[in-house]
């Protein structure tokens, strides 16, 4: 009898214990959820300029709700992977396989034959900042079709990019990669690649222009194909590092008209070894329209993983909400080939509405080629490039083109082309002066790069 009692007791006792851990639990999970929210709408008043009143509940229910999105099974087992190049290492060859290491680096500007030693998908070093790794982002973030242009592209490089891109992104945020052809004459560039994408990658579509088009016209092409809410070019010679993708998201779920882009690192073009080329800077100009950095503001490092404003974007890897990049008009379509796009594009954006900024948590590093490879496809094309920064000064630059033009005398002399319709495109859209430009938003480049009254 005393010991039936006894395990009654036990019994009731065990029962209180889990029904007091369960309420435990719940009141845990309502305070963090309260947190969340307000953390969330923290954020929306002290990031972003915008009128609370005149959004929908349901719409400020998306810019309050953050979730951890690290793939943390991916990254464990990431960090046992080995072999050449994981890691992020640096890769030397033997005597054995340097044989076509000259005849490769010649017709790529790169080191091929290490490319080609190294995994398609390999393991990088995390060099966020510390607190980048258990920083949150908006649940609700929209999916994205992510454009890739090549020409003549390595094998091995363009199908790390792929993997990369796919292996440490959200798979509910990729809807899409679209590969675009610009007429590569590369034997592995057409069937065979063909064939590796249908046979391995559901979500990668390859589309090909007719002729050599170039840089800026083959993103323009991807981003007529594209079908998600949000555009991310990349070059074909990338690799995302860890949780790239929501910080690049976030701050345009706040503000269409923001244009986010990541830090760039650096894979050095004959190790493929992975590092930082530093902790930031704001991108800017000279005036021969050369793209330069300059130091971050005070205000940007009281916090490191949050976003802060840049004059002018590098280029090549940026996230844009579509509806606004065509707004915008996309690159001006009489851009040839590649160069000054970065220019055109910025100016564009901050003038006309918008605004760039860099993501610190969102870090993809790049392989700068030692050289171009392939100018001589492009010589039909003459002097594109003081034919792009001159079409860019004239349309954007208002009175401030003479200094560019004193510097560099040759953009004068050129043909820039008929130019109405992108002037007309500027007046459409109400754009600020370039005056404004400098004086609100680069208002420091003349520090760097004073402007020579007298040359």
């Amino acid at each position: 009898m005393k010991i039936s009692t006894f395990l009654r007791w036990i019994v009731t006792i065990y029962g209180l214990a889990i029904t007091a851990f369960g309420y435990y639990f719940l009141i845990k999970q309502k305070w963090q959820l309260e947190q969340n929210y307000a953390d969330g709408n923290r954020l929306i008043f002290r990031r972003i300029n915008i009128n609370i009143s005149k959004k929908r509940t349901s719409d400020l229910d998306k810019t309050r709700y953050k979730i951890d999105w690290h793939d943390y099974q991916k990254i464990l087992l990431d960090s046992f992977r080995e072999g050449p190049g994981e890691q992020g290492r640096p890769v030397v060859l033997s005597a054995a396989e340097r044989i076509n290491e000259d005849q490769l680096f010649a017709v790529n500007g790169f080191n091929g034959a290490v490319s080609d030693k190294i995994s398609l998908y390999r393991s990088l070093r995390d060099i966020r900042h510390p607190d980048c790794k258990h920083k949150k982002y908006l649940k609700n973030l929209p999916k994205v079709s992510v454009i890739i242009p090549f020409y003549n592209e390595h094998r091995t490089t363009l199908l790390r990019t792929i993997y990369g891109v796919l292996g440490r992104s959200p798979p509910e945020l990729i809807q899409e990669i679209i590969l675009v052809d610009d007429f590569s004459t590369k034997n592995h560039n057409k069937k065979p690649l063909s064939d590796y994408v249908r046979e391995n990658f559901e979500k990668v579509k390859l589309i090909r222009n007719y002729k050599r088009e170039g840089l800026i016209r083959s993103r323009l092409q991807g981003a007529k194909t594209a079908k998600a809410e949000v555009i991310v070019f990349l070059d074909s010679h990338v690799e995302p590092s860890v949780n790239w993708l929501p910080p690049l998201l976030e701050p345009i779920v706040l503000n269409e008209k923001t244009v986010v882009c990541p830090f760039i690192d650096v894979i050095d073009h004959t190790t493929f070894s992975q590092f930082a080329q530093d902790e930031g800077a704001r991108g800017a100009f000279d005036w021969k329209l050369n793209y330069k950095r300059l130091p971050r503001l005070k205000g940007d490092k009281i916090d490191p993983t949050e976003t802060f404003e840049s004059p002018v974007m590098a280029g090549g890897l940026f996230a844009m909400n579509k509806t606004w990049f065509w707004t915008l008009g996309g690159y001006d379509p009489h851009l040839d080939i590649r160069g000054a796009e970065q220019f055109e594009i910025s100016f564009k954006i901050w003038l006309c509405g918008g605004q760039i900024l860099d993501a610190p948590c969102s870090r993809v590093a790049h392989i700068y080629r030692k050289f171009i490879p392939y100018s001589s496809s492009v010589k039909a094309y003459g002097d594109y490039l003081s034919r792009n920064h001159k079409r860019v000064a004239e349309v954007w630059m208002d009175e401030y083109k003479q200094y560019v033009y004193k510097m560099e005398p040759s953009f004068k002399r050129v043909d820039a082309g008929n130019i109405s319709q992108q002037l007309a495109l500027r007046k459409k859209l109400r754009c600020k002066s370039f005056r404004w430009f400098l004086e609100e938003i680069a208002f420091d480049v003349v520090q760097h790069y004073p402007i020579d009254e007298e040359k």
